[in-house]
């Protein structure tokens, strides 16, 4: 479902109007399309939990599984930047971070502490993550900010990524990045989160009270996310730390309403579109990326949007141009699984 999402958001096709929920916050807030990167992050620490704790249960060398880990983070992280460079890879101006970077690192840092922590040190450490990350963009001091900056321009995230990756940032932006340095720490806290959430899926815990937890801590993350915002604004360009409270409680209650249908009721046949484009996932984003590119270099995203424009107000373009991207991947998604080709990383 979130890979659905994310390839829906990321082709809006540059129409003068897109619906809010399409696009990013602009700064502080959250809308639907703010919801996808920590639900991807989320899933993977949960997927991490399941996969990793029958490995180490069935007696696999815990530093083994930690190189192939760290070596897949890397695959990953190489991937954005393959992704980040097409088709020219300039190298003085390449972007260095991003969404697949990003990916890589929580899920190389996410293992590690997975793999020789318990689940009371995890918890402890995910805590620590968020007040570490508060207390760093709330005391520590900006040159022509001073301490406690928020605002776009001015701000400790803005500051680190213009000292280490000036030149090297998103292109809509330039001074700042929004998969930056800093804001690394609370993304490693929302993998960290669906680890927890991986523990609990694996209890001999009854289906019903497994549901029930899942209700409950979920909604109670979202009040303390709400709760928080007040002292630190819910703002997914930063990634604050009640931005990742507050996406954690929403992925586990929109899990939850999936483990209610399909495992509790066991109404299944919905998912099975959404576990084809999940069964590849990275190389279904990686051809995403891909795909909108060379439709730009070929000159055809503008045919393709006066012919949408021709018949539907720009919002309802920019949603169908989403909706074709959708569909798009879907079947090669689809011709990929009825292969039985699955990439492996």
């Amino acid at each position: 479902m979130t890979i659905a999402a994310m390839m829906l958001v990321n082709n809006a096709g540059g129409f003068p109007e897109v619906y809010s929920p399409l696009k990013h916050a602009f700064w502080h807030g959250w809308t639907f399309t703010d919801t996808v990167f920590p639900f991807f992050l989320w899933i993977c620490g949960v997927a991490m939990t399941l996969s990793f704790a029958k490995r180490v249960e069935a007696g696999a060398d815990r530093s083994r599984l930690l190189l192939h880990s760290l070596r897949r983070g890397a695959m990953i992280f190489g991937l954005g930047l393959l992704l980040n460079g097409f088709p020219y890879y300039n190298l003085a101006t390449i972007r260095i971070p991003g969404v697949l970077q990003r990916i890589g690192l929580c899920y190389a840092i996410g293992a590690l502490i997975f793999l020789y922590t318990s689940p009371r040190v995890q918890a402890w450490i995910t805590a620590a993550c968020l007040m570490v990350y508060w207390a760093l963009m709330s005391w520590v001091p900006v040159p022509g900010c001073g301490a406690g900056s928020l605002e776009r321009e001015c701000n400790l995230e803005q500051y680190i990524d213009g000292m280490f990756l000036s030149g090297h940032m998103y292109s809509a932006t330039k001074t700042w990045d929004p998969e930056g340095i800093v804001s690394t720490i609370p993304a490693v806290a929302t993998i960290l989160f669906g680890i927890l959430t991986g523990y609990l899926l694996r209890s001999a815990l009854p289906a019903l009270e497994k549901l029930g937890w899942m209700f409950f801590t979920g909604n109670l993350l979202l009040f303390v996310g709400l709760f928080w915002d007040k002292a630190l604004p819910i703002n997914k360009n930063i990634w604050t730390s009640s931005y990742t409270v507050f996406m954690a409680g929403m992925a586990l209650v929109v899990f939850a309403c999936c483990f209610w249908l399909a495992d509790y009721k066991g109404w299944k046949k919905w998912g099975r579109p959404f576990e084809i484009y999940g069964s590849n996932a990275i190389a279904v984003y990686v051809m995403a990326g891909l795909i909108a590119r060379l439709i730009g270099m070929a000159g055809l995203r503008k045919p393709i949007s006066e012919a949408l424009l021709s018949f539907a107000a720009p919002a309802h373009a920019s949603l169908l141009y989403g909706m074709m991207h959708v569909t798009l991947l879907y079947l090669i998604a689809w011709a990929l699984y009825k292969k039985g080709w699955f990439l492996k990383i």
